[in-house]
């Protein structure tokens, strides 16, 4: 593993220290290695797609989003091993989501129909599966708050933790939702099912 890991660990070593600017160094060359490395997941992601055959939309809601959001998990553990509350390990996970659909969504969005209204012509964007796949998840997302208020009853104790077994299921369940995301998404990018 320490063969594989080599070329990362010498590619984030150029990372200056928290102490330069006053932290200001770190934060920028961070953003920019997360945003080259979150594109070169994107086109790998891509490439294998196209390889195995998988669409586009198929590809974004599994790969894609698989990579981009291994750091939070792992942020998240570490957060919720250290921390007395979970506050911030289930704040990270939405709003690292919500910076992905309000900025990364949003500013991407914006740039491009500032770009076409500088050349005369219409920004489109043809919705394609979005509108199924973002219902399928809001319900989800719906549902894993339902657990996580649920979690706060006194024989499990809170969010997260809480006795070995009610931990397995929980996380069982959120995995199966995930699963379940990617399936009917997947069913409904290949037109097995009809979508809205």
């Amino acid at each position: 593993m320490h063969f594989l890991s080599v070329p990362w660990k010498l590619m984030f070593a150029t990372i200056p220290p928290t102490d330069y600017w006053g932290g200001w160094a770190c934060f920028t060359v961070s953003i920019l290695m997360i945003g080259l490395l979150t594109a070169v997941i994107g086109d790998l992601a891509s490439q294998f797609g196209c390889w195995v055959g998988l669409k586009d939309a198929v590809t974004a809601i599994s790969f894609v989003a698989l990579g981009t959001s291994v750091p939070d998990t792992f942020a998240s553990k570490v957060s919720a091993v250290q921390d007395k509350y979970a506050d911030n390990s289930i704040g990270n996970v939405t709003g690292s989501n919500a910076v992905n659909v309000f900025l990364g969504i949003g500013i991407a969005w914006t740039l491009a129909a500032v770009v076409h209204w500088f050349r005369g012509t219409v920004f489109y964007v043809d919705p394609g599966t979005l509108a199924f796949s973002v219902t399928i998840f809001c319900v989800e997302a719906c549902v894993c708050i339902i657990v996580i208020v649920a979690r706060r009853n006194p024989p499990i104790g809170g969010e997260l933790g809480g006795p070995r077994k009610f931990q397995i299921l929980t996380s069982g369940f959120f995995a199966s939702l995930w699963l379940f995301y990617i399936g009917i998404s997947a069913l409904e990018s290949y037109c097995v099912i009809a979508g809205f």
